[in-house]
Order: structure tokens, then C-alpha cells, then sequence
């Protein structure tokens, strides 16, 4: 590939090598300075064309892992590096490519955490809008997901003669994406929105947070709480009857268990913070240096191979740990529309916002119904399978605003006059 198309951190790698004036391939840094700035367990391959005016056609294949992904590979040396040419020059060459290119391969398959896995971390924890080559691709996205704003009429449309029932995620929805997770407050502007929009529609938090947490940070009591991802819900008012469902309750012992695991595993981590909430557990790595990002994952992994029971998702910038049953925020959005009244009604119209991996359950679940409006908050394009979109919390807040004023109208709007017959 052209040194330009390649991922940064293979460009890094190729940019350690040089090609002096007889054509030969010259390292400018050593192979221990080059697994030192690589992350653990990561295995990529960056191919790179020998000058045109050498005598042999040659590709030259770098391969960089770390210790543990394949130690053996250079006995001696501190790090692993495989190298390999393709030469007609002789044969021996020929068969020590060949041991290389095993060798190589054998270090590939052995690592735990791929460069696709990687990329998956990255892909998953967007931090701002790609800029240049992408904005085609942004706009054909913006043309599948239109803003929520610019087609709000066309919702308010859709709405009319049907009960709104409201769920919203809070961080990254609510909430700001900040870097210490216990300090996502919400502005007053925002609570007294959603604070507008729950006196017209039955309206729920579904967060990944846990129920008491995410209630402290939003503040009112009015609405539904369905928090450790729709594990724990539970309805308006103090009564500690109003607990609708708590579907993995056996887990709690298993789960403080291996929170304990987790704050001492990933101590040597620098910015890693786990978060126990309650029916599930949270790694944040948002403050964790990318390179570290690989190590991290194999700890939490480590960690998880010995509770077969949890299964383990990934959203913005956070390992999630869950019981694996067969529940997530689109079962929640279902049990809370049937605690509702509103099971199998056609005169309702979920509404759910949300930013994060999680939400697509509950997304999934309305195309699923043929009924209700998915939008994610998102600056950049993404598969999902919201209908619509806004870009970020002041957006979903403009948004919210406009669904009050809205209803207001459509609810003071004076009826028809009827003209007696003569």
C-alpha cells in the first residue's frame, strides 16, 4: 500500500525504516525502541515497495509485536521483530522468508488483542468529527439519519392522534462526555427540559449508570429510572414498592466479587477507573493512554475468563461487564412500554435517544415494532439503526424543548368551529 494509506500507528512503524543509496534496507531506530512504543499483544504488517531503480523487485514485510505476542520469534533481543524479503537472489533466502512469514504467522495468531480490535476501540469511542475525505460520507449518512431538528415537523406529524412515551439515555445524551465519569453533571437549562417533558409524556432515564447514580445526577423523581442498562428499573415516587424489575439480582454477589478483582488488576494502568453499578461493571479507559488501550483490554479479559456468567461489551471509551442474560436497553424499553399500558397499543410512539453502543438494542427493537423514533447523538457517521440524529446534548436539548412548545400548542390550539345547520 502507498505509505499514505496506511493506519498511523503502521505508518509509525514503516517511518522506522529507511532505504539507504545501495537499495538495502537500514533500521533508524533499534528493535527495542520500537517494541518499547507499541502497544502489548498487537500484532501489524506494513508493506512497503523497494525503490524502482533497485536490481531485484522487493517487498519489504515489518512485522511489530510485543514480548507476549511472539517472544520467541528473535531470541536475545528485548522485543520481537520478524523480517522477511522476497528475493529471487537464492534459495536460502527464499527459505528463510519462508521461516519468517511462519514465524510471523505464528506471532499473529498467539496475540490476544488484534490490530481489528483495536480499530473496534477507536471505532466505538469517536471524539470528534472527521474532517476532509469523510464529508461525503457524513453527508450520505446525514441523508440516511437526518437531523431530529431539521425533520422535526415530520415527527411532530407522525405523533399526531398518539400517546409519546419518552426514553433517553444521560451520558453523551443529558450530559456532556467528560473525562472523570463521577463528574457528568447535567445543566439546570437541561433538568428543567426534561423536567417539561415529563409532565406531558411518561418519560425514562435507560442508562448504563447505576439506578441511584444516575438518579442523584439527574434529580427528579417524577420520572423512570432504568439504570445498569434496564437491570434495575424502577418508578416514579419514594416508595420502595415502585421497583418494577431487577431481572439479574443473583448476580450482585459475583459482581461485587469481581469488582474487587478489577481495581486491583488494573491499578498498573494510569487512568483506568472502574465503576461498580450495581448490576454491572464499568472500565473507563477515556483517561488511559492509547497505547496502553491493548494492555488494559487484556487485563480486563483476564479478569473475565474466569466468570463464564459475564460477558463483556465495549461502548464509548468503557469496558461494560454484564450477567449474560438476555437483557439490555431494548428489553427495558419493551417491559417499561408494557408497565406502561402500552404493550401491544398502536396509538403510542416510543421516542429514544441515546449516543452510545448500548442504545442500538433499543433501537433495534423499534424498527423491530414498525413503531416509534430512534435518534442517536453523533457528530460522526456510524452504522446504526436510528432513524434520526442530532449532534450532540445542546442539540437534544433544542430538541426536547421543541416537542414541549409543540404540545403546548397542539393542546391549547382552539377546536374547529362547527357551523349549525340551517
Amino acid at each position: 500500500l502507498p505509505e499514505g494509506q496506511l493506519p498511523v500507528p503502521v505508518r509509525r512503524l514503516a517511518g522506522a525504516w529507511r532505504w539507504n543509496e545501495t537499495g538495502s534496507l537500514r533500521a533508524s531506530r533499534t528493535l527495542h525502541e520500537l517494541s518499547a512504543g507499541s502497544p502489548a499483544g498487537l500484532a501489524c504488517l506494513a508493506v512497503r515497495r523497494a525503490p524502482s531503480d533497485m536490481t531485484t523487485s522487493q517487498d519489504v514485510v515489518v512485522s511489530e509485536m510485543s514480548i507476549g505476542a511472539g517472544g520467541a520469534a528473535m531470541p536475545g533481543s528485548g522485543a520481537a521483530g520478524l523480517f522477511a524479503c522476497r528475493s529471487a537472489a537464492s534459495a536460502g533466502a527464499m527459505s528463510m522468508r519462508q521461516t519468517y512469514r511462519d514465524l510471523a504467522a505464528a506471532a499473529a495468531r498467539s496475540a490476544n488483542c488484534t490490530w481489528a480490535e483495536l480499530e473496534a476501540m477507536r471505532a466505538a469511542s469517536p471524539t470528534r468529527s472527521r474532517p476532509g475525505a469523510d464529508v461525503d460520507e457524513l453527508t450520505a449518512w446525514m441523508r440516511k439519519h437526518p437531523s431530529a431538528l431539521s425533520k422535526f415537523e415530520q415527527i411532530a406529524s407522525a405523533s399526531k392522534g398518539k400517546k409519546i412515551v419518552m426514553f433517553l439515555d444521560y451520558d453523551g445524551t443529558l450530559s456532556p462526555i467528560v473525562a472523570n465519569p463521577d463528574a457528568a453533571y447535567m445543566s439546570d437549562a437541561m433538568r428543567e427540559a426534561v423536567r417539561d417533558v415529563a409532565k406531558h409524556f411518561p418519560t425514562a432515564i435507560v442508562s448504563g449508570r447505576c439506578r441511584d447514580k444516575v438518579h442523584n445526577f439527574v434529580g427528579l423523581s417524577e420520572l423512570y429510572y432504568a439504570g445498569s442498562h434496564g437491570m434495575d428499573i424502577k418508578g416514579p415516587g419514594s416508595n420502595p414498592e415502585s421497583v418494577l424489575c431487577q431481572p439479574a439480582s443473583e448476580f450482585l454477589p459475583m459482581i461485587d466479587e469481581v469488582y474487587k478483582v478489577l481495581v486491583e488488576k488494573t491499578k498498573s494502568t494510569p487512568g483506568a477507573k472502574v465503576e461498580n453499578n450495581k448490576f454491572c461493571l464499568s472500565v473507563h479507559f477515556r483517561c488511559v493512554d492509547e497505547k496502553r488501550w491493548n494492555f488494559l483490554a487484556e487485563q480486563v479479559k483476564a479478569v473475565i475468563k474466569d466468570f463464564p456468567m459475564l460477558k463483556l461489551t465495549q461502548g464509548r471509551k468503557v469496558f461494560e461487564l454484564r450477567p449474560s442474560i438476555m437483557w439490555d436497553k431494548g428489553k427495558a424499553l419493551e417491559f417499561l412500554l408494557e408497565s406502561l399500558g402500552f404493550a401491544s397499543c398502536s396509538d403510542v410512539l416510543p421516542v429514544y435517544i441515546g449516543d452510545d453502543r448500548t442504545d442500538e438494542d433499543a433501537f433495534k427493537v423499534l424498527r423491530k415494532r414498525g413503531q416509534g423514533v430512534g435518534i442517536l447523538v453523533s457528530k460522526c457517521a456510524k452504522e446504526t439503526s436510528a432513524s434520526y440524529s442530532l449532534q450532540d446534548p445542546a442539540e437534544v436539548m433544542e430538541f426536547l424543548l421543541r416537542l414541549v412548545e409543540w404540545k403546548r400548542r397542539s393542546s391549547t390550539a382552539a377546536p374547529p368551529m362547527v357551523r349549525p345547520r340551517v
